[in-house]
């Protein structure tokens, strides 16, 4: 029960700009520190402590209506965590994102009808302290349509429209098949992403 919330110290520095009409940029440069940071352990289905961490950053958010009936929208955030006191090449903190981005584009016309493409994006990252195993990025991408007429909307959503092979939970783990070593392989554990599929629906309001 000793430390289980440590000490979080921060800043940042962002600004929000509106070049031309209809355009929204929000940059943000930031730092953190940790006193104690906490990462998952897969083979003792826990968490541990790995010491002090920093990360410095930057976020990017764009947002852009080019039309009264189109959106677009994206957000771009990058981050450097390391270990503080380990040696260079093994301070890396397990799983901690990189670089991730998220974004789409809309559509809203006045007869009822939208439609909106997303997409999601995890960058490679470090499974473990010295990124000897690399937990694999992804892009994926969902559609989701819909129409409304006075009380009555239908909605249609497809996610993963292109069916990507993809990981959700990854972890390093020591595993170990029949013909292994007794002490076992520490190698890359994942859960499989959800693959295409397609879901509709009716509302009505009372």
């Amino acid at each position: 029960g000793d430390n289980i919330l440590p000490l979080s110290a921060g800043t940042d520095l962002g600004t929000i700009l509106k070049p031309i009409k209809g355009l929204i940029v929000n940059p943000i440069l930031w730092y953190t520190y940790l006193s104690n940071e906490y990462v998952w352990n897969g083979d003792e289905y826990g968490i541990s402590d790995v010491g002090k961490t920093k990360r410095i950053g930057a976020d990017l958010t764009l947002r852009y209506q080019p039309f009264s009936f189109l959106y677009l929208d994206t957000e771009l955030n990058w981050a450097n965590p390391r270990l503080i006191g380990e040696p260079k090449g093994n301070n890396y903190v397990e799983l901690a994102p990189t670089f991730t981005s998220t974004g789409g584009i809309g559509i809203q016309t006045t007869n009822g009808f939208s439609c909106n493409l997303r997409y999601r994006y995890m960058h490679d990252r470090p499974a473990n302290q010295d990124n000897s195993i690399v937990a694999q990025g992804y892009f994926v991408n969902d559609l989701v349509m819909g129409y409304q007429i006075k009380k009555w909307s239908v909605n249609m959503q497809i996610q993963n429209l292109f069916n990507v092979k993809w990981n959700e939970a990854m972890f390093a783990q020591t595993t170990r098949l029949q013909g292994e070593p007794s002490a076992g392989i520490e190698e890359l554990t994942f859960t499989p992403g959800t693959p295409m599929y397609i879901k509709a629906g009716i509302i009505y309001k009372i």
